[in-house]
């Protein structure tokens, strides 16, 4: 591909600017289904806690990519990988996000969609970027579509795009630490691409380089307990999670919404169907949730009124201990009370998982001897972590009455 005559560039608070030498690359950031993005949060529902957590899909994307442009100036990646696969490798960047839903985790989870799987079908099937990729080779968007879905025919690629140390987990987390002000999140990105090393095609980092590696592990795991799974913040995506299913509820007993609904009924039908997903984002939902504080349905109405006034829900550990009280709370109430106004959820995280399963779900050390050994071969920090840090969270949240 030609690059461009002037090199453009997006500011950027992490990384300065995000640099873009080819035009194509530029043609698909301004299509309608990657603009989108900007209208679909990043984190959700955390930005109720987190008041500055605002930032998009769009932005991450973008950060993305711009790593993936740094990797590739890294010898080790750019010996490694063709032209062909070097824009294989930015492109999928770019668009990992692209089939992200509203509110993302939520709506997939009610609407029973997947958003790898979409964004594949996006990537193939959209005619802005199908287009776009065509150019390239007709081949092209299919094979972006199997990095997107880890289908394991570039490897390397996979392993640089989705692993347990990646460029798209070494954006967030930084991003996110950025826009939550949380201090936890900060990764030493310089030394972590000075220590990359591949052998036999395999994405490793050079033992010099492990307390690097073992910060960004720590990072990752107490931006998960204390951003991304704060419980006001997991209350409030309940609210979100429980209107969803009274939509879907409601549309199967054909309910009149008197309100355009039809993408949502389309999607319940068809988790498939591209450009219903795709006019669905947060700005849809949050109009439509608006709109729903006049419903005729005094469950839909309550439950977006507590969603867009960040009435949060109460919540208490689900624990033994608290089994009296959780059954006393559900005991009381009737059984839609308690379908749509209490739920028990659990999360769990930890520092560093070990296992064998697929490619990139382990960290790999290229150590002083020459040979390539596991993270927490290598780490006794790890080694303890892979046991001694799983944690779980079980709550029971309700609204109380």
């Amino acid at each position: 591909m030609v690059k461009l005559e002037r090199q453009e560039v997006f500011r950027d608070p992490l990384y300065g600017y995000i640099h873009v030498d080819y035009e194509f690359i530029i043609d698909l950031i301004d299509t309608s289904v990657f603009q989108r993005l900007r209208r679909v949060r990043q984190l959700s529902g955390v930005h109720m806690v987190f008041h500055s957590a605002e930032h998009s899909r769009f932005s991450h994307a973008l950060g993305v990519y711009e790593l993936a442009n740094r990797f590739l100036d890294i010898k080790e990646i750019k010996e490694n990988l063709n032209e062909r696969e070097s824009l294989l490798f930015l492109v999928a960047a770019l668009l990992h996000d692209i089939g992200h839903g509203a509110y993302s985790h939520a709506f997939e989870y009610v609407f029973k969609v997947n958003h790898e799987v979409i964004g594949a079908t996006i990537i193939k099937t959209h005619p802005e970027i199908r287009n776009i990729l065509d150019k390239i080779d007709a081949s092209f968007a299919d094979d972006v579509s199997s990095i997107i879905l880890k289908d394991k025919k570039f490897p390397l690629i996979d392993q640089l795009i989705s692993s347990q140390l990646d460029v798209d987990r070494l954006d967030y987390l930084e991003r996110d630490a950025y826009f939550t002000g949380a201090a936890y999140g900060h990764i030493d990105l310089d030394r972590l691409m000075r220590v990359v090393k591949i052998h036999n095609k395999k994405l490793a980092f050079k033992a010099s380089g492990i307390h690097a590696i073992e910060n960004y592990l720590v990072a990752r795991y107490h931006m998960y307990w204390q951003v991304y799974y704060h419980p006001k913040a997991r209350a409030y995506e309940v609210i979100l999670e429980k209107i969803y299913f009274r939509v879907r509820d409601l549309l199967e007993t054909n309910f009149n919404f008197e309100h355009d609904v039809t993408s949502l009924k389309t999607i319940l039908k068809d988790p498939t169907n591209m450009y219903a997903y795709l006019k669905i984002d947060d700005y849809y939902m949050n109009g439509l949730i608006a709109y729903f504080l006049n419903s005729k349905d005094p469950i839909l109405k309550e439950l977006s009124s507590d969603f867009l006034n960040r009435n949060i829900w109460s919540y208490i550990d689900d624990t033994k201990e608290n089994q009296q009280q959780i059954n006393d709370i559900l005991n009381s109430r009737s059984s839609d009370d308690i379908k749509y106004f209490t739920l028990k959820t659990s999360v769990e995280q930890s520092a560093y998982r070990e296992t064998e399963a697929n490619l990139g779900d382990q960290i790999y050390i290229y150590n002083e001897k020459g040979n390539i050994v596991t993270l927490s071969e290598h780490s006794s920090i790890v080694h303890a972590l892979v046991t001694s840090s799983v944690k779980s969270d079980p709550k029971f949240f309700y609204k109380k009455r």
